[in-house]
This record gives structure tokens, sequence and C-alpha cells, in this order.
């Protein structure tokens, strides 16, 4: 144990040096053939760049953003070997912070919002896009309608800290505008990963974008409610985005009544 979190601070060490070196993607580690397992990635891994006149190759890119998006209904990926939660996430943190996929919300964004919360969550909240708040901030749902969405989670009885809250896309779209296709599919392999690390056993999707985004569908939100479906092994339950109910307080009660199917599902006991 001693030895694994002597690698876990240097492995983070490093990470931050890479930061403020400027270093905003890092090379991903390959996935272990099912026969033969890879040994565990270790820190030198993750080496600094080299010196100032040196000539390196640059790192490979995440993957092509006209590559297909992955099936929702395909079994669960293998686990990143060895690699602690919060070493993982941060890693595709970094990827994000110098994301220029977009050129468009990369030369407007003022930070990228990757997501924040308990890294073994039970639920994760899945929204849209961030806003203005979260852009100055970078932290997803600090507005009003994050304001809102404390109060949903406070009374399914749950602290935001417990749960885990993060978007589709992870820079603001100009004038808060729906993301485009082609934007959320190339902040799908982020999306995918992050999931991928934090596998929560439910999701919560938030508004139209995200549900139809996680469970690549065209059927709209009200059509979606009131039944679960499947990512990956996830029971994922889809409702209406706190935004929505800013502007429609009625729908509210909807809300509400779709907490109260999940919390059945999960297990939580309003009355106790």
């Amino acid at each position: 144990m001693a030895d694994t979190e002597r690698v876990r601070r240097q492995v983070l060490q490093r990470l931050e040096s890479l930061e403020r070196a400027g270093v905003a993607q890092v090379r991903k580690v390959p996935r272990a053939a099912k026969a033969s397992p890879a040994p565990a990635p270790t820190a030198a891994s993750l080496s600094p760049p080299p010196p100032a006149g040196a000539r390196s190759k640059p790192l490979p890119a995440e993957r092509p953003a006209s590559a297909p998006a992955a099936n929702p209904a395909a079994p669960p990926a293998a686990a990143s070997p060895s690699l602690p939660p919060e070493i993982g996430l941060e890693i595709i943190r970094l990827e994000v912070a110098g994301c220029t996929r977009c050129p468009q919300l990369a030369a407007t964004r003022t930070k990228t919002v990757f997501g924040v919360g308990n890294i073994r969550p039970r639920l994760a909240f899945l929204g849209e896009a961030p806003g203005a708040d979260e852009d100055a901030q970078g932290e997803p749902f600090v507005g009003r309608a994050g304001q809102l969405l404390t109060k949903i989670i406070e009374a399914c009885r749950l602290k935001r800290e417990e749960v885990y809250i993060l978007n589709v896309l992870k820079c603001r779209p100009p004038e808060n505008r729906p993301p485009e296709p082609d934007e959320i599919a190339n902040c799908r392999g982020y999306l995918e990963r992050q999931l991928e690390i934090l596998r929560p056993e439910f999701i919560c999707c938030l508004g139209t974008t995200a549900s139809k985004a996680l469970l690549n569908t065209e059927v709209s939100i009200g059509k979606l409610r009131g039944r679960f479906h499947d990512y990956r092994g996830a029971t994922v339950l889809c409702t209406y985005h706190p935004s929505y109910l800013l502007r429609n307080p009625a729908a509210k009660r909807d809300v509400w009544e779709d907490m109260k199917k999940l919390l059945l599902k999960m297990g939580v006991d309003l009355d106790g």
C-alpha cells in the first residue's frame, strides 16, 4: 500500500508540473488485450516535455472528430488499468482544458467545465452545457439552475458532494445556444471516458440534449420520461432540466415524480 500511495503522489505531482508547463494533453494509456493484461503504468509514462529546442513528435489526438460515436447499448468497456480514478479523471480534465476541436467554443470560452463531486458515485447528474456562471467559475451548475438542482438533490435526502455532476459539453456555447450535433460528437469521447471511470450505478439526464446525447436517440424528453433506460449497465432516468423549471414552475411536480421513481429504484426511503 505504501508503494501504491508513493506512485500515486508521484503521478499527481507530475500532472501538476505538466499543467504548469502548459501541457494540456497526455498520451492515453492503451487498453490491455484480453489474453495478456498490460502492466500497470508508472509515473515515468507521464514524462514532461523535452527541453526547449529539442525535437519531438506531437502527442496523438484522442480520436478524430469525425470518428463515429460508440453504441450506447454496447457492453461496458474495460476499466483503465491500475490508475486510481482521481488520476484518470485528472488526465482527461487536462485534455479537455486544451481541447480545440470546436474552434468557436475554444475561442469564446473563459474556462472549460469538467465535472465535480464524488468520484465513486451511485448517482450522476448529466446536464447539457455550461452557462455564463459555469464558464466563469469552471464548475457545473453553479448559477440559478444549479441552485435549483442543489435543492432537488437535498429533497432526495442526498448532498451535492455525494453525487457527481457533469455536462455533455465541456465548453459554453455562445449566448447559451443549444449545442450543435458536431460539438456533441466532438465532446462525446470525453464524456464516455469520464463515465467509464466514474461508473455510476444511476444516471439522471437533465433535459432534452443530455437525454438524447447519452442514449443516442431522437425521442423527445416527454416520451423518455417516466421509464428507465440503460447506458452500458447504468440505470438512466430522464427528466426536465432545472433551467426549464425556472421558466415553467408547474413542471416541478413532474420532476419530483421522476425523482421519486428514481429514489424508489435506488432503495432510498423518503418516509424514513
